[in-house]
């Protein structure tokens, strides 16, 4: 085990303070390439603890606390490793755009790194290929007049301003909330979807008396997975722990790394949270394979379930009972792999490969397979191209990865799917027919019964492929540009959406707080 350090002194401004910024901008983050040497030397590795934070209110004694190595040389800038070989100086303000949402934008200057040990099997190389033909565009779909006919409001809960939310199943979604405070800057809440509450459930950092912050966190019914970082020492720690109503159960150290490695993107399937590792580009450990790793919650049993050649497409998406990632495809060239994995099992069930250097922004899953989004425009893939979210109208036939390729992808210690065995859901999805969604992605879609649900261009649309009609979400008054982002990711009879609202109607009193919308289909 590393070795505990000595609490930091810090200086912080006064408690109290309002936020101004909103969850929904994260263009407003400021980051600058990074110049400087490469970073101590030091890999994430998995680790055990059996520390506890504050848990259910009460705060929990810190005798147990994890303890870690000291970094080698002098101590690291005050800034925050990020995807795209960026790094930020953090403040109260970045809580409100939230992890994730900050190392999206680092990562649209930034570019793929070459990996060492790329395999030679360009032969066995299919990609997507879909006619324009093929694709039905959003454009062509009728406006319902009434959404109330394809979703109802069914609840709804107001959190502090600037919170953010991510829901993965149908009873509960979990959520960051900022403090007005300087330490801590965020605590983690659980609200239940049924009765329309929202609980604090950790309340302080495990590592918050070494200088550790919550950063960003992802759950379920079954449990919480969340990321600890100290950027005094440009450290990242994983926790995980169970999850029971409204009851954490003791958290569990999963991994933690240095400024060699990003700090790793969350996603929780199941009984199990899943955390992906990225190499810092200018790193020691830049040639390094991407991970995406796993433990059971309320253990510390971490185990890589993939290993990806280069870095990842994208953050991986929780979506119910599975997770979905892209990894760079085993061949030559730049190939993103779209993956669907099974939570339970750690199994690949579904993929394909993308034709080369198109870079998915977000990938999902639902009733008609795997989805996934661009943020860009490219002048080549005929009908997979444009910018928009896609995703087919049904599912693919015969595309599923076999078991056997599936076991043998999961066996040794660096799990992968070789590019042969993603030919027939290539081949099965470029079959297939296909919408888009043709608007700027911010997330990945939902399925709400029969209706999938996504959002861009400022607006929430519920759409029913099989009738090729769409309805727009009402926005709330007061929700500014941004309006409602949507939080759900996974396939079930409930979607949450969330924004921020600022609002002081004539004669009345300011309303200012983050609005959590509960919907389910009409009946």
């Amino acid at each position: 085990m590393p070795q505990r350090r000595t609490p930091h002194t810090r200086s912080h401004a006064a408690g109290g303070t309002a936020r101004t910024g909103r969850a929904s901008s994260p263009g407003r983050a400021s980051h600058t390439k990074k110049n400087s040497a490469a970073a101590p030397k030091g890999v994430a590795h998995s680790v055990r603890s059996s520390a506890a934070p504050t848990v259910g209110n009460v705060r929990a004694g810190r005798a147990d606390a994890p303890t870690r190595r000291v970094a080698e040389g002098s101590r690291a800038p005050k800034k925050l490793p990020l995807p795209g070989g960026y790094e930020m100086t953090l403040t109260r303000r970045h809580f409100l755009y939230g992890a994730a949402g900050v190392a999206a934008i680092a990562a649209l200057g930034g570019g793929a790194a070459w990996a060492a040990g790329q395999t030679k099997d360009d032969d066995a190389l299919h990609t997507l290929k879909v006619p324009e033909g093929a694709v039905t565009q959003s454009t062509s779909l009728e406006e319902m007049e009434d959404a109330a006919e394809a979703l109802t409001l069914t609840g709804s809960v107001e959190l502090p301003f600037g919170s953010l939310v991510w829901c993965s199943d149908d009873a509960v979604a979990v959520c960051l909330l900022p403090t007005e405070i300087a330490k801590p800057l965020a605590q983690v809440g659980v609200i239940d979807l049924a009765a329309g509450t929202c609980t604090t459930v950790i309340e302080h950092a495990v590592g918050e008396d070494e200088g550790f912050e919550i950063y960003d966190v992802r759950g379920n019914s079954a449990g919480l997975i969340w990321t600890e970082a100290d950027i005094l020492d440009g450290v990242w720690r994983v926790f995980c722990a169970t999850l029971s109503g409204t009851t954490v159960g003791t958290p569990q150290l999963l991994d933690e790394g240095d400024a060699n490695w990003e700090m790793p993107t969350l996603a929780a399937a199941g009984g199990y949270g899943f955390w992906q590792c990225l190499p810092q580009l200018d790193g020691n450990a830049r040639v390094e394979d991407s991970l995406l790793k796993r433990a059971a919650f309320g253990t510390t049993d971490a185990e890589v379930v993939y290993a990806s050649q280069g870095r990842m497409g994208c953050p991986p998406t929780s979506c119910g009972d599975s997770v979905v990632f892209a990894p760079r495809a085993r061949t030559n060239g730049t190939y993103y792999q779209v993956s669907h994995m099974n939570g339970a099992t750690g199994r690949v069930t579904d993929a394909f490969v993308l034709p080369s250097s198109m870079k998915p922004m977000e990938c999902g899953w639902g009733t008609t397979g795997l989805t996934f989004a661009f943020d860009g425009i490219y002048n080549y893939g005929d009908g997979i191209a444009n910018l928009g979210t896609y995703l087919p109208m049904e599912l693919p036939e015969d595309g599923a990865v076999s078991a056997e390729a599936a076991d043998a992808a999961a066996a040794g210690d660096a799990p992968y799917l070789p590019v042969a065995d993603t030919a027939a859901g290539t081949e099965a999805y470029s079959a297939a027919p296909w919408f888009r969604f043709a608007s700027t992605p911010l997330s990945a879609p939902c399925w709400c019964g029969n209706w999938v649900v996504a959002r861009g261009s400022g607006w929430v649309l519920a759409v029913d492929l099989a009738g090729r009609r769409y309805a727009k979400l009402p926005l709330e008054e007061g929700s500014g540009d941004y309006n409602d982002f949507l939080a759900s990711t996974h396939v079930g009879n409930r979607a949450v959406t969330y924004c921020n609202v600022d609002h002081t109607p004539i004669g009345g009193e300011q309303k200012k707080c983050c609005l959590v919308r509960i919907w389910e289909p009409a009946s």
